[in-house]
């Protein structure tokens, strides 16, 4: 797995941010069975920068803990049949399958980390788990969809023993 790790602003989360991102991902790659290699881009950034994201490409202005960018549309979530016959799902250098963008306020990490009384290692996972799902087509929308993507992000999280 290719993980493009990015770090803007100046506060800085206090656990090993860019380890406990990949341990997340390939838990859920692996919980997900994904046949391929794979490329991410996550940035973690400010609240004002992400409100500006959440505005600029979801017409909402406020700011959020996580935006997903997928560049594949999964017409089953998580399921991979077939992306092979697909022109621009790898990148043609290292031939990963290419999932997306994840962007992550740094300050909402931290706010929820304390709201829900758990650590900010838990809290900045689980944000990394929930976008790896939307990155591979799982989306939260209907109460059935809610339900299967809840099922499979306390799958993952107790997979990676990363517990509340």
């Amino acid at each position: 797995m290719t993980l493009y790790f990015e770090e803007e602003g100046e506060i800085r989360l206090p656990i090993p941010c860019e380890e406990t991102a990949r341990l997340a991902i390939e838990t859920a790659l692996d919980v997900l069975d994904c046949p391929y290699e794979t490329e991410i881009n996550l940035l973690l950034t400010t609240s004002e920068q992400i409100r500006e994201m959440n505005r600029e490409f979801r017409d909402i202005d406020r700011a959020t803990d996580v935006l997903s960018f997928p560049m594949i549309d999964f017409p089953v979530p998580g399921n991979f049949e077939g992306l092979e016959e697909k022109d621009d799902c790898f990148d043609p250098e290292t031939g990963e399958l290419t999932l997306g963008d994840i962007v992550i306020s740094k300050e909402k990490v931290l706010e929820q980390a304390e709201a829900y009384g758990h650590s900010v290692l838990r809290e900045f996972a689980f944000l990394i788990v929930h976008s790896v799902l939307h990155l591979t087509g799982y989306d939260h929308m209907e109460d059935e969809e809610r339900a299967c993507m809840e099922a499979r992000q306390r799958e993952i999280m107790e997979q990676a023993d990363i517990l509340r």
